[in-house]
């Protein structure tokens, strides 16, 4: 029925809101009359109203022209044009689809005749960009700004009021309970039918708790992925575009956040809590209250449910509505998603979110013990944790970990093994997984060694007694024991039990699970995974004690980054703005204190793989003997430089031992200067080389220094990048690289400041593993030499083996330096450098005076070096850089072939990269993509970061342990997460 332009709609009151029925002919004419010349009318989609975009001869889009449900009167739309002026004056940075206006201030608007009755009909602004709507993977900072700009909408709209705004939509939550009894019949299939009326139901009931405190004003309540539109131009979807206050009204004020929430959950890969970055932001300018905070959660599940109700209805009385049909499958999901998790675990964890978290609760004291004759000290605890010595050496992966823990315990004597509660299980932790594994405890595992007995620690209620099973109410608590099904409880369900009665007899060796969780909450699953822990732990309690046994402490809360943040200087960056806590490594794999393995793709320091037992076993060997300094005399370090030195093609026979790579090419540097008693140095741009002064002045990285090219100290000459694929010459024109630094360093020469040094990677490493020209170094090398100066190699990343078909970078250029930096891989993570040249550059040190590192050289430096050396060689960790890097090239070429996103697969062995551009021949960086690339790769599991002036490129510098199934893991969840992210293969 049609509105009189003083009456709002009372959608209980109407049969439907069919959309009105609008040629593009009927559209162009009325858009034609309002714009005041011609138009070319384009349908957009609309559930239930009309919705066109203008055009201009010229294909320019000129506005929107929204003809609203003829339900709809002049005073509902009027409110809806004053909100949207009130919100662009609020907030200039936010663009709003507000109403066109004539020259003389008022609206662009009219009435216009549909098969539903009058209709208004007004001009809106046209925000480019396009929505968010769509599969995308939404990432946390787009997950974010969703957030800010419904809490910016809610505070610019707080006081605002118009009669308009008295309207009874199915939209407002505040009638859904209403909407889903009425609507429900329109699903098909009981199944789904009954589990939207149960959530609903649920869902109300809590709210109706908290309907009285929620404050109530003016809202959008329409924020979603289809009416948040993207930036222009901006290369990831980052919404500041607001459209379509068509549900504007009067509501629970907290109901735009939940509306926003909703839409974020039918997205590929998003799970509930993807949608914590949102409330964050909006809580950071819109504060929740704690009833707020509390009925957030049960309104997304009303929505959730509408939405699926009204998709259903509007499909059944609009079916040649497409927009509404093609909804259909992704309201459901968002339902999926919405009430996949209890409603009291998401409601703590949105709590935990904006700092209003509940620890886990406390068990009471015991009158007497569970278990019977099963004294404390008697019980061993199976420490399957993080933190556990017992999971050292990758026993984590064995599957029978636990049993073995376990039988271990009980033939040392104990009466039982016990596990711990609330620290996440090593053991249930997969290699790798796209997703992570429950693996945190809600209860306490016991094995029993002998025969006990079970009984009541308390007083209470048996509430279920069946074979294998009894759980028993105390107060706010619910105990449950469950034990095998062979077993038959010894009460009854319904009766009242005392403290010490009877409840099982045990044999030995039965399993037992005791777990403690609060009366009114769900079941609790044994185990339940870190992302949702802090919301199932605060519905639990820790039942040790109730075992005699001492609380295990729960989890670390403490707020271990802002701590660091404190205290180490904040110059020492980490990966990722929310980085997982990393606490442990085997082989190619990291492990967080939440249990969740990753793929470890970029830790070139640890080429023997993370946790080497060789080289724990000869750390722990030679501090038992002697660790002091390189000035003492004794046989390591004389047999490790021997060792190295050996590697190296003759006149190279001389070793400096120190500490970093930045070190190294310091000294590398001083060396030369040295020798040559020269002081400039020809580098190259775009690379990394330290810290240090000197090591640092020759580095031109712009990521690690963005004024690196403008502060150089006057003694640093650089040379053009010879990047092949990206630099000014490209292809076969690489060649002309080479005499380009040949003049500069005549150039110099001529100026009468010859050069001491040219210092370079051998293997573009920091441009992400781009092979120089070949014949480069050859050139250029001849040319310093040629004017008395020295050829210093920095091997520090590539060196080692990690090439593969080379151990030394400098081999792949067919040429012998003069001087040799390397580090990182030496040490597989210990702290050890060095430097090798010829034995006449060295004793030219001596006119500089003398040279000590403390520990550079130390009898434990040496002895990792040569542990490293020697597993190298007999676990022939560089054939397999050879073979899994050839796999894995191939893998990365052949996802190049899909995605143009993915502009070229550098390097050789495992040193790759994987450089991505927006356009493959302009070769535009795709930093940002990349970025987002990288924090989707790390909640698939994989530890990819990006390099480059433009840090653009993936590098991909895992341990040299790494195999072929790992491999494929990275390139198959490389391929899921371009898709996610919307770069669809190209064919």
């Amino acid at each position: 029925m049609p509105h009189d332009e003083y009456r709002t709609i009372d959608f209980f009151a109407e049969d439907a809101l069919p959309a009105p029925r609008v040629t593009p002919a009927e559209a162009e004419r009325v858009g034609t009359e309002l714009l005041g010349r011609s138009a070319h009318a384009e349908a957009l989609g609309s559930q239930q109203d009309a919705n066109f975009l203008l055009r201009a001869d010229d294909g320019k889009a000129l506005a929107i022209l929204k003809i609203a449900n003829p339900a709809f009167g002049a005073l509902e739309t009027e409110a809806q044009d004053t909100a949207a002026d009130l919100i662009a004056s609020a907030h200039p940075e936010l663009r709003v689809a507000t109403v066109l206006r004539h020259p003389d201030g008022s609206p662009r608007r009219t009435t216009m005749d549909t098969d539903g009755g009058p209709a208004v009909v007004r001009l809106l602004r046209y925000l480019p960009g396009g929505p968010l709507s769509g599969p995308r993977h939404l990432s946390p900072g787009t997950v974010a700004a969703m957030g800010t700009i419904a809490a910016k909408v809610s505070t610019a709209l707080r006081h605002y009021r118009h009669p308009g705004l008295d309207r009874v939509l199915q939209w407002d939550l505040r009638h859904a309970d209403r909407v889903v009894a009425g609507l429900a019949e329109h699903i098909d299939g009981h199944e789904q039918r009954t589990a939207v009326r149960t959530a609903t139901t649920e869902a109300w009931a809590r709210i109706q708790r908290l309907a009285d405190v929620l404050p109530s004003q003016a809202v959008h309540l329409d924020l979603t992925d289809d009416n948040l539109i993207r930036r222009p131009y901006a290369p990831l979807p980052v919404p500041d575009g607001i459209i379509d206050f068509g549900d504007l009204t009067t509501s629970w004020a907290i109901g735009e956040l939940a509306v926003c929430l909703s839409s974020v959950l039918h997205h590929d890969g998003a799970e509930p809590h993807h949608v914590l970055p949102a409330v964050r932001a909006f809580h950071a300018i819109r504060p929740l209250s704690a009833a707020e905070a509390e009925a957030l959660w049960p309104l997304v599940v009303l929505r959730a449910a509408g939405l699926v109700v009204s998709g259903r209805h509007q499909a059944a009385v609009d079916a040649d509505n497409a927009y509404a049909t093609a909804a259909l499958a992704r309201e459901w999901r968002i339902f999926e998603q919405a009430t996949g998790t209890p409603l009291p675990v998401m409601t703590l964890l949105v709590k935990t979110a904006i700092g209003l978290d509940e620890a886990p609760g406390e068990a009471d004291a015991p009158v007497c013990p569970l278990l019977r004759d099963l004294p404390a000290d008697r019980v061993a605890l199976c420490d399957l944790s993080i933190d556990a010595d017992s999971m050292d050496h990758g026993a984590w992966l064995d599957a029978d970990a636990e049993d073995r823990l376990v039988a271990d315990a009980l033939a040392g004597g104990a009466f039982a093994a016990a596990t711990g509660y609330a620290r996440a299980r090593l053991t249930r932790t997969p290699a790798l997984s796209a997703v992570s594994a429950a693996t945190v405890p809600t209860g306490v595992d016991l094995r029993l060694g002998r025969d006990t007995v079970a009984q009541a620690p308390v007083e209470g209620k048996v509430l279920t007694a069946a074979p294998g099973r009894v759980e028993i109410a105390h107060g706010p608590r619910v105990l449950t024991l469950s034990f095998p099904r062979t077993i038959p409880p010894l009460v009854s369900s319904g009766t009242s039990i005392r403290a010490g009665e009877e409840i099982a007899h045990l044999p030995s060796g039965s399993s037992v699970h005791v777990a403690l969780r609060d009366a009114g909450g769900p079941d609790v699953p044994p185990l339940v995974r870190p992302e949702y822990a802090a919301g199932w732990l605060a519905l639990t309690a820790d039942p040790a004690p109730l075992l005699g046994l001492p609380a295990s402490g729960g989890t670390d809360r403490n707020d271990l980054l802002g701590r660091r943040g404190a205290v180490f200087a904040t110059v020492q960056e980490h990966y990722y703005a929310n980085p997982p806590r990393m606490e442990r490594g085997w082989r190619h794999h990291l492990l967080s204190a939440d249990g969740r393995s990753y793929l470890d793709i970029v830790n070139n320091v640890t080429p023997l793989g993370h946790a080497h037992p060789h080289v724990e076993r000869a750390v722990s060997h030679q501090l038992r003997r002697l660790n002091t300094n390189s000035r003492f005399h004794y046989a390591s370090v004389v047999e490790f430089t021997e060792r190295l030195a050996a590697l190296l093609p003759d006149p190279l026979d001389t070793v400096f031992l120190v500490n970093s790579g930045s070190e190294a090419v310091d000294l590398g540097l001083r060396l030369a200067i040295g020798a040559s008693g020269r002081h400039d140095v020809v580098a190259l741009r775009e690379a990394y080389h330290g810290w240090t002064y000197a090591s640092d002045a020759v580095s031109t990285s712009l990521q690690d220094n963005p004024n690196a090219l403008a502060t150089r100290p006057g003694w640093v000459h650089t040379v053009d990048s010879p990047n092949s694929y990206r630099g000014r010459h490209r292809g076969p024109d690489a060649a002309r690289y080479a005499p380009e630094a040949v003049a500069v360093i005549d150039e110099l020469a001529a100026s009468g400041r010859p050069a001491a040094a040219f210092i370079g990677e051998t293997f573009y490493g920091n441009a992400g593993g781009v092979a120089l020209p070949d014949g480069y170094l050859a050139e250029v090398y001849a040319a310093v030499r040629r004017h008395g100066g020295l050829a210093v190699a920095d091997e520090v990343q590539v060196g080692y083996g990690r090439l593969g078909h080379w151990f030394w970078g400098f081999e792949q250029q067919h040429v012998v330096p003069d001087i040799v930096c390397v580090a990182k891989a030496m040490g597989n993570g210990h702290p050890l450098g060095a430097v090798i040249t010829s034995k006449a550059v060295a004793d030219r040190y001596r006119d500089q005076g003398y040279f000590f590192s403390s520990t550079g050289g130390s009898p434990v430096s040496s002895i990792v070096g040569l542990t490293v050396l020697d597993t190298l060689r007999d676990e022939d960790l560089q054939g397999n850089a050879v073979r899994v890097g050839r796999h894995l090239k191939r893998r990365l070429e052949a996802l190049a072939d899909r995605y143009g996103v993915i502009g070229a697969v550098h390097g050789s062995g495992l040193y790759l990269g994987l450089e991505l551009v927006r356009d493959r021949t302009t070769l535009e960086p795709a930093a940002e993509e990349t970025a987002e690339l990288c924090d989707r790769m790390l909640d698939l599991g994989v530890v990819v970061q990006p390099t480059g002036d433009h840090l653009n490129i993936l590098k991909i510098k895992p341990p040299l342990c790494i195999d072929t199934a790992a491999a494929d893991f990275f390139a198959d969840m490389l391929d899921l997460a371009l898709v996610q992210l919307g770069h669809g293969p190209t064919r």
